[in-house]
């Protein structure tokens, strides 16, 4: 058949077309020569770096299609009805565009076009992919009134598709209401509600890629950073960005933020609550504002043969001022000698004296001067501020008055006061404080914009960490209410967005689910009755019949070995979740049976699929196939039911196809009968 009269030949001749077109932008990339266009070798080897990042934004990467979809316009009033849309854009040799960016305007209506709302688009066609072949299309006449709306198979086999190794992008399945989220304006903080399989992590960082295109020059000057809760969920997740063609946004967990002290200590759950409230920052601004005194003593400045006196009263005036002011305690060390210098240059210019500039510089560098701030305010190191706090009882209890009762102030204290900063063993919430305590010293950098995921789990003192990185930027804050699993988890967005130092925020929800099938969310919803009661549970739009299985077991590590066996007989990937006390168990039971595992965070491949997961490290993690091993163990291995039925219920939704629950121990009652 000739290809003018095939339509997916057609198509795969655009694809190949495309795909030569974008060889040729990477390879005009890779020939430029910037010799007779830098005039140093530091614009040479920023000139440089720039182009080798292009090129690596100009990848093509095989098994990824280079377009998903194509629209064509009725009465558009661009250059040309037919647009197909991609991960990035592709132009031929004469500038006209062969792929348009899934971020543009002009693509927007391939997720919110509807029968209801066409947006003068005739025709969306959407593509299906075996690999990085071009294998099926799917049409919907968005402007034909007889044609009725189904569901798309091409997507709903995208959404499904196994998946082997780290995240994938969602940019050919955004839906209307994720796509209203990804597209909000960079001036306003957005906080995303959505529970499981309702695709809140991909969301987020669509809309720092999204963000990153419309804003790229104010975001290339203010930065962009993705902040996980651990290790693990930041390698998960760490290609979604790449292959959307952005390279350049940090990644971090809030714990590489505040690490100015290095951490090899714990605190207990109680312990660890008390230094995680919000009344810590009161306590340590109390602490460093005690070391300002105000003078006592007249100042004499020495110049020549001249002496010059500013009384003690004029002294404490400008001391008192700058504390009022509530500026940077730094900040206001460094602009103390530039005041009491002035106050001896006016008295300069009262005898006759024309004094300028340099002479006021000169002057706040006399030593008594010098002496003078040092004893009216002194330097503080910000760690050894907290170490004084949490080993000095008297320290701690005369700046904790009305703040901290005598019993919070207990745990407060080390019970074995360190030595120094270097030998203390500091905690997790410990480094938060010293950071806290940093920036009360000197402003945090802020950013442009900053992605914070899992942001339930974050304590009030954590979130005030992450706002210090935003204050003159936005934020795309991503949780769910109901996973908080921590002692010190957030009731509510609006508590949380306060310490964030982003009231004003717009709290948007999810709540239908693409990823995990309906019967295993249901299942797991009867847990949020007595965990997170007001909390509206996702509708799962997809069916998978017998996706949900539970297996009483009267030898437990045998019966989950052999589980793993079934999953491994399906495509796609295997999480094995256990209570962190069993994995020890487990692992070794895995090894006896000859099948190798991975730990979180380790890259699945064809060839090793499965993977033992600690129920602490589940969060934001999906896989095809779940085994989970003893609930029952899950909850008990919390402090508190509360905290174990939400583990539970993040353990129970990491599923993508299908999830069997082996148990020798009763399920929790909340579950009921399956």
């Amino acid at each position: 058949m000739p290809v003018s009269d095939d339509p997916l030949a057609r198509e795969r001749a655009h694809l190949a077309s495309s795909r030569a077109a974008l060889r040729a932008m990477r390879e005009d990339v890779e020939s430029l020569d910037i010799k007779d266009v830098t005039a140093n070798w530091v614009n040479s080897l920023v000139l440089g770096r720039q182009i080798e990042e292009r090129v690596k934004a100009l990848a093509d990467l095989s098994h990824t299609p280079l377009f998903f979809g194509r629209l064509d316009y009725l009465h558009t009033t661009q250059e040309g009805q037919r647009f197909y849309i991609g991960r990035r854009h592709v132009h031929d040799a004469g500038g006209d565009p062969m792929v348009i960016d899934w971020r543009a305007p002009v693509s927007q209506p391939y997720y919110q076009a509807s029968r209801k709302d066409p947006r003068d688009v005739g025709l969306r066609r959407r593509f299906g992919y075996t690999g990085g072949e071009l294998t099926a299309y799917e049409d919907e006449h968005l402007s034909d009134p007889e044609e009725r709306e189904t569901t798309s198979r091409l997507l709903q086999t995208e959404i499904e598709r196994p998946r082997v190794g780290p995240m994938r992008d969602i940019v050919a399945t955004i839906q209307p209401e994720q796509d209203g989220i990804v597209r909000s304006g960079l001036s306003g903080t957005v906080c995303v509600q959505g529970g499981p399989g309702t695709g809140k992590t991909a969301v987020g960082l669509h809309r720092v890629a999204y963000l990153l295109y419309a804003h790229r020059e104010r975001l290339a000057r203010t930065g962009a950073l993705v902040i996980g809760p651990n290790r693990s969920f930041l390698q998960y997740i760490e290609q979604v960005l790449p292959a959307l063609g952005e390279l350049e946004v940090k990644q971090a967990t809030v714990d590489d933020l505040v690490a100015h002290v290095e951490v090899r200590g714990t605190d207990e759950a109680p312990t660890a609550v008390v230094k995680g409230d919000a009344r810590m920052a009161e306590l340590l601004r109390r602490a460093l504002r005690s070391h300002v005194s105000p003078p006592t003593e007249p100042l004499m400045v020495i110049r020549g043969s001249r002496r010059w006196r500013v009384p003690a009263y004029e002294l404490e005036e400008i001391v008192r001022e700058l504390t009022g002011r509530d500026i940077r305690y730094g900040a206001a060390r460094e602009a103390l000698p530039q005041r009491v210098a002035h106050a001896v240059l006016v008295r300069m210019e009262q005898a006759g004296e024309a004094p300028d500039d340099r002479v006021q510089n000169t002057v706040a560098r006399n030593p008594a001067v010098k002496a003078l701030v040092n004893a009216c305010w002194p330097a503080v190191d910000p760690a050894k501020l907290v170490l004084r706090l949490l080993g000095d009882p008297e320290f701690l209890a005369e700046h904790a008055e009305g703040l901290f009762t005598g019993d919070e102030q207990k745990l407060l204290l080390w019970a074995k006061p360190a030595r120094g900063v270097r030998t203390a063993k500091w905690s997790a919430a410990d480094a938060v404080l010293v950071d806290e305590a940093r920036d009360l010293v000197e402003r945090t950098h802020s950013l442009g914009h900053v992605v914070l995921d899992e942001a339930q789990d974050l304590s009030p003192m954590q979130y005030r960490a992450v706002g210090r990185r935003c204050t003159t930027g936005s934020a795309t804050v991503l949780g769910d209410l109901a996973q908080g699993t921590t002692p010190w988890a957030t009731e509510s967005w609006a508590q949380a967005l306060a310490h964030l130092g982003k009231p004003d925020a717009l709290v948007e929800e999810l709540t239908a689910g693409f990823r995990v099938p309906r019967e295993v969310i249901a299942y797991a919803s009867r847990l949020l009755p007595h965990m997170s009661p007001g909390l509206a549970p996702v509708e799962s739009v997809r069916e998978n019949p017998g996706s949900l299985e539970v297996r009483p077991s009267e030898a437990l590590d045998t019966d989950v070995v052999a589980a793993c066996r079934e999953a491994l007989a399906h495509e796609g990937s295997i999480g094995l979740i256990a209570a962190d006390a069993r994995i020890p168990p487990l692992a070794a039971a895995l090894a006896d049976a000859g099948l190798a595992h991975l730990s979180p965070g380790e890259e699945t491949t064809a060839e090793s699929r499965l993977t033992l997961v600690p129920a602490s490290l589940a969060k934001g993690l999906e896989y095809d196939y779940v085994v989970l091993d003893e609930p029952a163990a899950v909850v008990g291995g919390e402090p508190d039911e509360r905290t174990g039925l939400r583990r539970l219920y993040v353990a129970l939704t990491r599923a993508v196809s299908g999830l069997t629950i082996v148990h020798s121990a009763p399920v929790p009652d909340q579950l009921g009968d399956l």
